[in-house]
């Protein structure tokens, strides 16, 4: 008999067969309006509903080997296109594009999130509706293309449409990855997949400013910049289309799978309490997600800490640079930055997976670390290079927490429309983040940009504090639950849709 892990991977819970369907039904009476149509496969299916544990082992390896190198490379290559406006900013864009004037420089890094929350809500919506693969592979083939664009404009007003648009293009990618890892992935397996995936824009850090410094010294005193737009949007183009064909979306649709296996992968998913799959857009779950504390609390932690992701995504080299590096300096000095950044987001994710219930306090302690970071960053003199290029690297700490939020919203929310919504919802908070902090660091401030690292200091500070808060939160609901006298179970988990306000069953992770 199987043994099943609880979800927050605590230990064994149910058997296989006891958080199986408890009657069968004829595929004609299974209603996916307001059901999960993971239903459809539990209800139809008519062989053995026991599994072995070494069996799910197999199968969870097998989607681990075909999805996660999928995703790596995609968001690898989102947070290339995205960061290389700092890397070409060494190369003469500023000048060709008169962004070195004033605050223009700022504005286009912050146009980019402009397009992020526009676009948001409407790529989770035609997500929730069309196959995910689909709006996976038009939007990357599309943001390619944008980016591409790049290359043909003459001005400052021409590269902030160019940017508005590669950030509502872009916006979908995370949202649409985190809905993914929750269709195939137990709650205390996910925040492993998504550290996977997500410290991509780590380590392509150390690789991108290598590719763009040689790019960029083809004519060191002309327009190299281009080439890295060439570059990079040719890439993306040919990865989008070849998404069509090859990105798995969720157990119910993906190809290649044999009855069994489908059932097993649909079936191991009861402990989530939150579905895998239902393309009817519910209203009163998406009001029920606007009156939620435990969303805004998120959403609030999102916003703050992403200040600190202003010079880390748009001025490290020009900060580096500041210290009295030369460009090629500035660009290796990056490699450490996105290394550190990397690693810390694997390591945070790893340790979320292995000890239960300290995800709140994982993140408490990335923002401890960014606010020391910024201190530093802000009083250090400029002669201490060593110790400055050192916060830097701590800077980026803010990722590994920032991982494992993204996994504790993902666990933390049930019902299929409330989830969509709540992924963007995410990003919505973290495009104001990222469009705010740039403005924070003006010109005039360079190379220290004092006023810039004392915000940071404080949003950083004030999202570690909000993070103990959505704790005691959590704790708070789960004792009235226990109080209740309804114990944790999955008897719903798939027939009702339920959210996780509704189901007394569901259970918050901590």
């Amino acid at each position: 008999m199987a043994s099943q892990q609880t979800p927050d991977g605590t230990g064994p819970s149910e058997t296989a067969r006891n958080i199986g369907p408890t009657k069968e039904r004829a595929a004609i009476d299974i209603d996916t309006v307001h059901n999960d149509e993971a239903t459809k496969i539990l209800d139809t299916y008519d062989g053995d509903r026991d599994w072995t544990s070494d069996e799910e082992k197999r199968l969870r390896r097998r989607v681990d080997w075909r999805l996660l190198p999928i995703l790596c490379v995609t968001y690898g290559l989102q947070y290339y296109d995205k960061n290389i406006l700092s890397q070409a900013a060494l190369f003469g864009l500023r000048q060709d594009l008169g962004l070195d004037v004033g605050e223009r420089f700022s504005w286009c890094a912050s146009i980019f999130y402009l397009g992020f929350l526009v676009g948001a809500y409407p790529v989770m919506l035609l997500a929730q509706r069309y196959p995910v693969e689909r709006v996976a592979s038009a939007i990357v083939t599309l943001w390619g293309l944008c980016l591409l664009l790049t290359t043909v404009c003459t001005n400052y007003q021409g590269v902030y449409a160019q940017r508005f648009f590669l950030g509502l293009l872009e916006v979908g990618i995370s949202p649409m990855f985190m809905l993914i890892i929750g269709s195939w992935y137990k709650k205390n397996e996910q925040a492993m997949r998504m550290g996977i995936w997500l410290c991509c824009n780590g380590y392509v850090s150390m690789v991108s400013p290598l590719i763009n410094y040689g790019l960029g010294s083809t004519n060191p005193s002309g327009s190299s910049w281009r080439l890295m737009f060439y570059f990079a949007g040719g890439m993306t183009i040919a990865w989008g289309i070849l998404l069509l064909f090859i990105l798995p979306a969720d157990p119910i649709r993906a190809k290649g799978l044999e009855p069994r296996e489908r059932y097993v992968l649909v079936a191991r998913l009861r402990t989530n309490n939150s579905g895998v799959r239902n393309t009817h857009y519910k209203m009163n779950q998406a009001l029920e997600l606007a009156g939620d504390p435990k969303f805004w609390i998120i959403f609030s932690i999102s916003f703050l800490c992403m200040f600190a992701n202003a010079p880390l995504s748009t001025f490290v080299p020009l900060i580096v640079k500041g210290f009295g590096y030369s460009n090629l300096q500035s660009l290796l000095l990056f490699i450490p930055v996105g290394a550190w950044s990397g690693t810390f987001q694997l390591i945070f994710c790893y340790l979320a997976m292995t000890y239960p219930g300290i995800r709140t306090w994982l993140i408490f302690i990335a923002q401890m670390v960014t606010t020391l970071a910024a201190l530093l960053l802000w009083v250090l003199p400029l002669s201490a290079k060593g110790a400055l290029v050192f916060a830097t690297c701590f800077l980026s700490t803010l990722g590994g927490g920032y991982v494992v939020l993204m996994g504790l919203q993902l666990a933390n929310t049930a019902g299929y429309t409330k989830r969509s919504i709540a992924s963007s919802g995410l990003y919505v908070g973290y495009c104001f983040g990222n469009f705010v902090g740039p403005l924070c660091f003006k010109k005039q401030d360079a190379p220290r940009y004092v006023p810039g690292f004392i915000v940071i200091v404080i949003a950083s500070f004030v999202a570690g504090i909000l993070a103990v808060v959505y704790r005691y939160v959590c704790i708070w609901d789960n004792r009235k639950r226990d109080k209740a006298g309804i114990p944790e179970g999955f008897d719903h988990a798939f027939e009702d849709d339920l959210t996780d306000i509704k189901n007394p069953q569901f259970r918050y992770v901590l």
